[in-house]
Formats: C-alpha cells, structure tokens, sequence
C-alpha cells in the first residue's frame, strides 16, 4: 500500500501546487486480490477544469507501481471536500497555519 501512496503523492493539483494525497483528496485505497488497485478520490470542487487530467494522471501513476495490474479510479463528491480536510504538511506548505 505504501507504494501506491508514494506513486499518488507525485501527482500535484495544478491550481495548488500539492500533490493530491495530502491535500486528501484520495478517500480510499483498496487493492484486491487480483491486484486492482480501487481509488475513490474527490476533486476541490465539482467544476474542477481538470478533473479528466487529474484521474488520468492518479491512474497512470498507479498503474506504474510493481504488483499493480490495474487500477480503478471513482470521483465521489460526497462527502465534499474543503480545505479542513488537508494533512498538516499540505496547511504548512500553504500557509494555512
């Protein structure tokens, strides 16, 4: 599972320039026993202009992890996301705190 956080954290939003682990748009990560990584992410807000960029790259970045075969990525808005949600390391990096 580490591997998959590691490849997920190299992917940056491009309107906030931190990767999408820590600003905690990743909600789940499940791998089952066929090797399918399952990501349920969620996007700053429902308009987002990239958002097909933004789960292809979580997909591709994934995908590159070894003893990955697939992945599987679901936007889900609920529950919202908001800025309360980032980890410390993402508040710190922009100013929040």
């Amino acid at each position: 599972m580490e591997h998959v956080i590691t490849a997920i954290r190299t992917v940056l939003d491009p309107e906030i320039p931190v990767n999408v682990y820590d600003l905690r748009l990743i909600y789940d990560i499940a791998i089952n026993d066929v090797n399918v990584a399952e990501i349920e992410m969620t996007l700053t807000a429902p308009g987002c202009p990239v958002a097909r960029e933004l789960v292809g790259w979580v997909q591709r970045a994934v995908n590159d992890v070894s003893g990955i075969d697939a992945v599987v990525v679901r936007l889900v808005f609920d529950p919202p996301w908001d800025t309360s949600r980032m980890s410390e390391e993402a508040r710190l990096e922009l100013g929040f705190m």
